[in-house]
């Protein structure tokens, strides 16, 4: 969701790249003494539009967790765990299959200090991790240390207990065996720490060579998602022109421009005045279209706002409600009701407009046939705001989908106002209009079983599994697939007739609704492999996961890194004359399992990692300790590296300038990159090619 409303398409402009090296979180931390016994130290996050920063909820197998980690205490101990505080957003994830809980713009956690008396010390770090809708952040840490001093509580008794002497004695006896076990454990932490110590020239920085790389354009640019959403609206509007409700209103209105002010004794010179007059009222109609739709995008994104809409996409009430309202527009164009706004709206613009002259008059025709045209373009308009509100939360995204949507419907008007003989070769209205109305109608329904299907996933119910999900796009297909044939009807579809006037019983398949018809059916058939497991990637977006398959039988590529240590797989590489693969991941990155299901299940990018490739898998959030914490310096700021996921995260900004994940580079033997760097980008002939391109490099 991997996921509609509008702003300007001039703000295109104001569109900067993102930082390499993002930085969404910024936190402050603070401690307060509440009481001579208690403190509180309060941890309060600044999160960057876009992103979200994971609560302090474990959730198994799901996102990294915000801890705290106290290393050194004294005169103090803590209540209780690490607490978040404020709006904590909670949230089915289909890639984790549980419910996430994170924070949105802010965020705060506190930890509670029982106080014992006079001085106290406490020193750690808190470590939390962030994500957006592309790429996630290495567990990140935020160190502190806070001293100060509160009255010593009144002593209770003077006495010295009767087993004083005892408790010293065992006491000496403790530390010394501590002092000897510490002596015992540094030598040992010497020896791990040796081996673990980056080796000079495989930690060498290259972030100068993957910028020479960047500079010819990247290999895994994507098309911008706006130009996408733009096409998307584009092709809205297309579809919305050629319904029953817009295509008939077309010639009438152009005539009306190009013949209004003339009569049958109107000279030359006049007709030829009015038609310049048509031609510049239909640019005005057309551009007030235009602004009718951006007004609509703009204000719905206004009273609720781009992240908040991105919020009600994902959450599961609204996914019923997205459910609801598609199934009822599908409803609606199979001829079960006709949705309208009231006569009343419509009477009263019409009527606005015909008492007006100038613009104001064309604009209020236009707005007129915004009312009336409602019960075809308000699906297809609804069907695009859902699918841009699921798809991201860029105010600019529903601004531009909208634009596309209008620049499509208004267009014609203008066009055959400037070419009026294009009009003689348009087609007629006929029932193939209703035709295209019907079959928009099975693909929302379609498409509204995959929110329900979220709903379902969030709630638990089990009534929606992958297998019931395709018996029904199985089925819905076919059914499409009969009615272009001609074997259904429904309540709009028009009889044809003899020559006689008598009903045809049997009419023809027109060639077109022929081939409709075999792309539908063959796309019913192609899914029902799936019902035993079959991957079906043309639907895997839209179906629900794998893992709610209860029968599969398929065999599952899977992809197993060879090493899961930096200086291992460089050794072995080099002792074997193959370049090597990073996978920079996370075990809570979301769009690493993105990539794993949807790239590297591919049998050739499999085999190309696994054969051609010594691949190196190194978890940026892997907890395991380091012997002994290691000090570092990146961007001029002291880090502390206490984990192998610490030190693996690390090496990717220091040697690679990158921190975000997924990020895959292909290195020669002594580390310097083969070719651009890769991230989250699903197209796997392009994947397939940057494997390709690295091993030409490496054999050259």
């Amino acid at each position: 969701m991997k996921r509609i409303l509008f702003t300007l398409l001039s703000l295109c402009c104001l569109l900067v790249a993102s930082a390499q090296m993002p930085k969404p979180v910024k936190m402050t931390v603070s401690i307060k003494e509440t009481s001579a016994t208690e403190a509180v130290i309060s941890f309060n996050a600044t999160i960057d539009p876009g992103w979200h920063m994971y609560s302090t909820n474990v959730v198994p197998d799901g996102p990294n967790p915000t801890v705290i980690n106290i290393e050194k205490i004294s005169g103090a101990k803590p209540n209780g765990p690490l607490t978040a505080q404020g709006n904590v957003i909670k949230h089915f994830d289909d890639m984790f299959g549980a419910e996430v809980y994170y924070f949105e713009h802010k965020g705060q956690f506190i930890q509670k200090l029982t106080l014992t008396g006079g001085k106290y010390a406490v020193e750690g770090y808190i470590e939390y991790s962030a994500c957006n809708d592309q790429n996630c952040t290495p567990p990140s840490t935020v160190e502190f240390k806070f001293e100060g001093e509160v009255p010593q509580p009144k002593a209770v008794s003077t006495e010295a207990p009767e087993n004083t002497k005892a408790t010293e004695g065992t006491a000496e006896e403790a530390a010394e065996k501590e002092e000897a076990t510490a002596e015992s454990d540094s030598v040992q932490a010497t020896e791990i720490i040796e081996s673990t110590t980056p080796a000079d020239g495989l930690w060498t920085p290259v972030i100068d060579q993957l910028k020479a790389f960047e500079e010819g354009g990247n290999a895994n640019a994507t098309e911008s998602p706006l130009w996408y959403i733009f096409l998307l609206g584009l092709v809205g509007g297309l579809v919305a022109l050629v319904t029953p409700c817009v295509w008939p209103i077309i010639p009438m209105t152009v005539s009306f421009f190009i013949k209004k002010g003339t009569t049958k004794k109107s000279t030359p010179e006049e007709i030829a005045a009015a038609k310049k007059r048509g031609i510049r009222d239909a640019v005005i109609y057309g551009l007030s279209i235009i602004v009718i739709y951006v007004t609509l995008g703009l204000t719905v994104t206004a009273l609720f706002g781009a992240s908040a809409l991105n919020s009600l996409a994902t959450n599961a009430v609204f996914n019923i409600f997205f459910f609801l309202m598609l199934l009822v527009f599908g409803a609606s164009f199979l001829g079960a009701f006709e949705l309208t706004l009231p006569a009343k709206w419509t009477n009263a613009v019409d009527s606005k407009a015909g008492s007006t002259s100038g613009l104001l008059a064309i604009f209020l025709m236009a707005f007129t046939l915004t009312l009336v045209s409602f019960s075809c373009t308000g699906p297809i308009i609804g069907f695009l705001l859902v699918e841009v509100a699921t798809d991201g939360g860029s105010i600019l995204a529903p601004t531009i989908g909208m634009l596309g949507f209008a620049v499509a419907l208004a267009l014609p008007f203008t066009l055959f106002a400037m070419f009026p003989s294009l009009l003689k070769s348009a087609p007629k209205s006929g029932n193939w209009m209703n035709v295209i109305k019907v079959t928009l109608g099975f693909i929302e329904i379609a498409f509204s079983l995959k929110f329900f299907s979220v709903a379902d996933l969030a709630y638990g119910w089990g009534l929606l599994d992958r297998e019931t999900f395709l018996a029904l796009w199985i089925v819905l297909f076919a059914l499409l697939g009969a009615y272009l044939i001609g074997w259904i009807r429904f309540p709009h579809d028009e009889d044809e007739y003899d020559m006689n006037g008598n009903v045809v019983v049997n009419p023809k398949t027109s060639v077109t609704r022929f081939f409709m018809a075999l792309i539908t059916m063959a796309f019913a058939v192609y899914m029902i492999p799936g019902l035993w497991g079959a991957p079906c990637k043309a639907v895997s977006a839209f179906a629900p996961p794998m893992s709610t398959q209860d029968f599969n039988i398929s065999p599952e590529t899977e992809v197993k890194p060879m090493f899961t240590d930096y200086e291992a797989g460089m050794k072995y590489a080099a002792e074997h004359q193959m370049p090597v693969m990073i996978d920079f991941t996370g075990y809570g990155c979301v769009n690493c399992r993105k990539m794993e299901a949807a790239v590297f299940t591919d049998p050739t990018v499999a085999e190309l990692m696994t054969k051609k490739y010594v691949l190196i898998q190194l978890f940026v959030d892997e907890k395991t300790k380091l012997p002994e914490p290691v000090e570092v310096t990146l961007a001029d700021q002291v880090r502390k590296l206490r984990t192998v996921g610490d030190k693996w995260s690390y090496l990717q900004a220091s040697k690679f300038g990158a921190n975000a994940q997924p990020f895959y580079v292909l290195l020669d033997n002594e580390g310097y990159p083969l070719v651009k760097s890769y991230s989250y980008n699903e197209d796997i002939p392009a994947f397939i090619n940057w494997l390709n391109e690295g091993l030409r490099k490496y054999n050259n």
